[in-house]
């Protein structure tokens, strides 16, 4: 088999056995097919040629490229995966790329709004179909963290109104179920009856475009948009804000990191764990504005 179809293998292995998003798919072949160039480019004749030295000199050219140390880190984690594939595939022995490590860049932390701006943009007026969806939609992403996608996936089923819970499906096709708040949930029922005007018959899709299909993730996007200009809030508003401030307000009011891994559908409670320094961030800022000594010029 050619190397490069050992490439095209894993990628089928990423569609069908993993079921990884198309997007998440077209990543790790972008990432392997810089990774073989350079393997050629060192006159390595195969995969198992490669070892821990050649890993290091193909994160140092990316770094050289101007990749940044996140993209860097992706490339390598697309690298380890792919070579534990093919140590599963009897292909090779190693993986080469284990203990290799990407520059560190800074940590960007993410944004969010904080409760009174976000109140604010919850609170839409008006009437009529697309305005109990989008309601509908503002509502959910912030009761309950949805990742965009998570959101777009939606089936009508998946919204227990008894129970107060959606069930969603994650990253890796994992499912968990997440509550929904009382808000959100007036807001689905007002939603469910206007739906009717929009949705096409055999539609499954909880959350409908006017042309009665499965709403976009474009489509969301843009309205997100369009109601934080209406609102008149005055900084970027994007669909996964709204999932940031999700978490920074529960781990403000509960401090409780394992149960925001949970809600968040976080596999590893390191990506938690940004929101700890959001909380500090906060905690640091009315320390800052409220102690006798704090900033005092001597």
């Amino acid at each position: 088999m050619d190397d490069a179809d050992w490439i095209d293998k894993f990628i089928r292995h990423l569609d069908f056995e993993r079921r990884l998003s198309p997007q998440t798919s077209k990543n790790y072949r972008h990432d392997l097919e810089s990774l073989l160039a350079f393997r050629e480019y060192s006159g390595v004749d195969s995969w198992g040629g490669m070892d821990s030295e050649h890993f290091r000199a193909f994160s140092a050219s990316c770094y050289r490229k101007g990749l940044s140390a996140r993209s860097i880190q992706r490339r390598l984690s697309a690298c380890r995966t792919f070579f534990r594939y093919l140590i599963r595939e009897k292909h090779v022995n190693k993986n080469p790329v284990t203990g290799v490590t990407a520059p560190k860049g800074k940590k960007r932390l993410p944004g969010n709004l904080d409760a009174d701006r976000m109140a604010r943009l919850l609170d839409i007026s008006g009437n009529g179909p697309l305005v109990d969806r989008d309601r509908a939609i503002l509502e959910l992403l912030y009761s309950s963290g949805l990742r965009l996608s998570e959101l777009t996936d939606l089936n009508c089923g998946d919204v227990d109104m008894s129970d107060a819970t959606v069930r969603v499906t994650g990253k890796g096709n994992k499912d968990r179920i997440v509550p929904v708040g009382r808000r959100a949930l007036q807001a689905i029922r007002q939603w469910d009856l206007s739906r009717v005007q929009l949705a096409a018959a055999d539609e499954k899709a909880l959350f409908v475009s006017s042309r009665g299909t499965r709403i976009s993730t474009r489509s969301v996007q843009a309205r997100v948009t369009y109601w934080a200009r209406r609102q008149g809030i005055d900084t970027k508003v994007y669909p996964h804000l709204f999932r940031h401030s999700f978490a920074t307000h529960l781990l403000e009011s509960s401090h409780d990191l394992r149960a925001v891994q949970e809600l968040l559908g976080h596999a590893n409670i390191a990506t938690t764990q940004v929101y700890t320094h959001l909380d500090f961030q906060h905690l640091a800022q009315i320390y800052d504005q409220t102690h006798p000594r704090a900033r005092k010029k001597i």
